[in-house]
């Protein structure tokens, strides 16, 4: 995430091997992913970095480029179409650590509401925005202008959302329907050391999980009966350049993108872990990790390469939890 370049997206070539479209086979991966395949490539020429990711129910996507400042959908044509394009900040205004505008984290709810997060250095822009079916990008919750609100989780279950703060180190929880942001969480376990702290997030099993890339750890904080934040505990560390993680069921197996070695961890309950994918696979900066079913989803932002951002697939076998 240290380049920062606005651009149009163009077409997407390719979806998913799931849906029987021709796309690249890669290396193979280590077990428990196997028939690991790059299916769609982007071009970075035009911002085509794809940052984040979210699954609909027919397995088409919903995918944030983060330097064009869009949210594309790539249906399972393996088409692309832009739903939003945020406005750009004013010239030489750009989010902390980044120096430009960025497109982080992006949720989908079941109503078919887009959530997705935009630095760019100012209040007015810099927070959460909501996208509804046949409706305009609009912003439901102003963030610090120095903040970089990079992962986004949901809670449907109780209306939240929480955003992890790459800079400020913090958790923010903002409703569903909008409002003020309430620092949740924050702290050591959050902070960066040196560039970029808190990043992906997840609710699950009665926890935010979030990732420090600059630790190289997980972290779980528990939500208490009241809602509050809970005492952090590192679940795994020596994750070196975390990005974002999804776990694989109901346990706590994780998948976690390692960003800058360019790697893919299965991460266990024990905080061990093992590395699944490399860039013999194709890996071009892994950003993001949705899984579905049997199948692992990875978006490579090619931030430092700058060269074939991708989405691929591997399938998932053997999963534990």
């Amino acid at each position: 995430m240290r380049a920062m370049r606005a651009g149009v997206t163009a077409a997407v070539v390719g979806l998913l091997a799931a849906v029987g479209l021709t796309s690249q086979v890669a290396s193979a991966a280590t077990r428990p992913l196997s028939d690991v395949r790059i299916v769609a490539h982007f071009d970075y020429a035009d911002g085509q970095a794809p940052e984040n990711i979210t699954l609909l129910p027919d397995g088409s996507a919903d995918i944030s480029l983060s330097l064009a400042r869009e949210i594309a959908h790539v249906g399972l044509d393996g088409k692309v179409r832009i739903l939003a394009t945020l406005p750009a900040p004013p010239k030489g205004v750009g989010a902390p650590v980044l120096n430009g505008a960025f497109v982080g984290g992006v949720v989908r709810a079941d109503d078919g509401a887009l959530y997705f997060l935009y630095a760019a250095g100012t209040p007015k822009l810099t927070g959460v925005w909501e996208l509804r079916p046949g409706s305009s990008p609009r912003q439901i919750a102003p963030l610090p202008a120095n903040s970089l609100p990079n992962g986004l989780a949901l809670d449907p279950a109780h209306g939240y959302l929480y955003v992890a703060d790459s800079v400020l180190g913090t958790v923010w929880r903002i409703p569903v329907v909008g409002g003020r942001a309430t620092a949740w969480a924050t702290g050591p376990a959050l902070a960066p050391v040196g560039y970029l702290g808190a990043n992906g997030i997840k609710v699950h099993d009665g926890a935010v999980w979030v990732s420090n890339t600059d630790r190289g750890t997980v972290v779980r904080i528990p939500v208490t009966p009241h809602g509050t934040a809970g005492q952090p505990r590192v679940a795994a560390s020596e994750l070196a350049g975390i990005d974002d993680f999804a776990f694989t069921g109901p346990g706590d197996n994780l998948i976690a993108a390692l960003d800058q070695p360019d790697m893919v961890a299965l991460v266990r309950p024990n905080g061990t872990h093992t590395i699944v994918l490399t860039m013999t696979d194709g890996l071009q900066n892994p950003s993001a990790i949705a899984v579905r079913g049997e199948m692992v989803y990875v978006t490579d932002a090619a931030y430092n390469t700058r060269k074939d951002p991708n989405l691929l697939t591997a399938d998932l076998t053997g999963r534990a939890g």
